[in-house]
């Protein structure tokens, strides 16, 4: 999240006397991605990085946090031996292709708008961390290197398109995941300047407000004050420093960071008071539910990419972790606590973005870490499976209702179409329109591709 708050004085003599390093200075109020020059920012500004007509794509990635059952959900095995299908039966969509689990009625009434994708996998680590990087990035993080999550490398690559955020994480960034990696919920090598704006907020609580959004005479004069010292600082800097291109980046991001605090537009896009309370009830008046809501509001405003977690942690709340035992919830536990909030919320984003034009460009991509064991557990729950599980899609150009890639007859492995994680990223891509030639300053300043975090695009989603 941006923090604009100001250096100490002592830091600020550092910075004059030359004390602090390029870098140090990089890392201060958000500034511009190590190694990133002011030609390499103008031209990634300049030059046509998207397809024509893809300038108004958007993609909402809702990341399934814990890892969903793909077996009771949208994988069943209905002819397997019990303790292999679960206790819950399929049931008949509007997809000639596909049936989907009891426990998602809502999901199979829309089901000619999004289409499975039932041979993900990856093979890194069984831990949640591994998984949350790898999916929303493309790749581990190896070699020091924090690889960019995609709505950073949208925002990289397409800019800013109103007073708002490129790109926004609902309702806030991960937590923890247990093992103690980074999530991939940041600029990584592209900087802090395309790490996403984060809501920090519920916005299902009545006295929920934005906190860098308030109305200027809702900031606070010490607030104010604090930017106005960043500034001063920036302004009263060397003047070397002045002339240099990451000053210039500085004030570009100063300035872009104060126009959203203080624009109507964002506070407006931000305000649900404004969507009539059938529309919020629609959507469900949970967390889940009403970041959901916002985020068609961000989209529909020029945000470019908002990622939903659909929780925050694996620890302290109920999730799709559902090992069984306790702390956890079991298989059964999805139908009553997580199902019913996931199945509303969900069909009620892809109704409204279809009834208001929205939907052909914009990419709904539900992802999660991995799947679940097929075997379900003594304690009547499945454990962590990256071996194969299911992430969907809609809009954004994607044909729905269509099933591509199989698991084997147990749900354990890919029988057909294997997917892995820069497949995942490439689709992203190919759906906002992203030359894949096109580079990202990558680390030590060297040409980063675009194929180097995706690799091919699920192109039969597309056609």
């Amino acid at each position: 999240m941006f923090d604009f708050l100001a250096p100490s004085l002592h830091d600020h003599a550092r910075l004059c006397g030359g004390g602090r390093t390029r870098r140090e200075f990089l890392q201060i109020g958000a500034l511009a991605a190590a190694g990133l020059s002011l030609p390499q920012y103008l031209r990634a500004k300049t030059e046509g990085r998207v397809k024509p007509g893809h300038d108004n794509r958007s993609c909402i990635m809702i990341f399934n946090l814990g890892g969903p059952s793909h077996l009771d959900l949208w994988d069943m095995k209905p002819d397997a031996p019990s303790e292999i299908r679960g206790p819950f039966k399929p049931i008949r969509t509007k997809s000639a292709e596909f049936e989907l689990s009891e426990l998602l009625p809502m999901h199979a009434k829309i089901a000619d708008k999004f289409s499975l994708v039932r041979s993900c996998h990856h093979d890194g680590a069984a831990v949640h961390d591994a998984g949350w990087q790898m999916m929303q990035t493309g790749r581990r993080f190896s070699g020091g290197i924090h690889t960019p999550h995609a709505g950073a490398v949208s925002s990289y690559l397409m800019g800013r398109k109103t007073d708002l955020p490129p790109f926004v994480v609902l309702p806030q960034v991960m937590g923890r995941g247990g093992g103690n990696l980074p999530n991939g919920q940041a600029g990584g090598f592209l900087g802090k300047s395309h790490d996403p704006f984060s809501l920090m907020a519920d916005p299902s609580l009545k006295d929920f407000k934005v906190p860098d959004l308030l109305p200027p005479d809702q900031i606070g004069a010490a607030r104010l004050e604090r930017r106005k010292t960043m500034r001063d600082i920036v302004d009263g800097a060397t003047a070397a420093f002045e002339q240099s291109e990451d000053a210039r980046l500085l004030d570009d991001n100063f300035h872009a960071a104060f126009r959203m605090m203080t624009s109507e537009q964002a506070r407006s896009a931000f305000d649900l008071t404004k969507e009539p309370v059938r529309v919020r009830e629609r959507y469900g008046m949970n967390r889940f539910g009403q970041c959901c809501l916002l985020a068609r509001r961000l989209v529909e405003n020029g945000v470019r990419f908002v990622t939903i977690n659909t929780f925050l942690t694996v620890f302290d709340e109920i999730t799709w972790d559902i090992h069984g035992s306790k702390p956890f919830t079991s298989i059964e536990g999805m139908k009553d606590i997580v199902c019913p909030m996931y199945d509303q919320a969900y069909s009620a984003l892809i109704e409204d973005l279809d009834q208001r034009g929205l939907l052909g460009d914009t990419l709904v991509a539900n992802l999660s870490e991995f799947g679940r064991t097929p075997k379900v557990n003594p304690a009547g729950g499945r454990d962590h499976w990256p071996q194969c599980f299911t992430c969907y899609f809609a809009g954004g150009g994607v044909k729905g209702g269509r099933v591509i890639g199989k698991s084997d007859p147990i749900g354990g492995f890919p029988a057909e179409r294997p997917v892995g994680p820069g497949d995942i990223v490439a689709t992203i891509f190919q759906s906002l329109g992203f030359d894949p030639h096109s580079h990202l300053p990558g680390p030590g300043n060297r040409p980063f591709y675009l194929t180097d975090l995706g690799t091919e695009p699920i192109k039969e989603l597309f056609a």
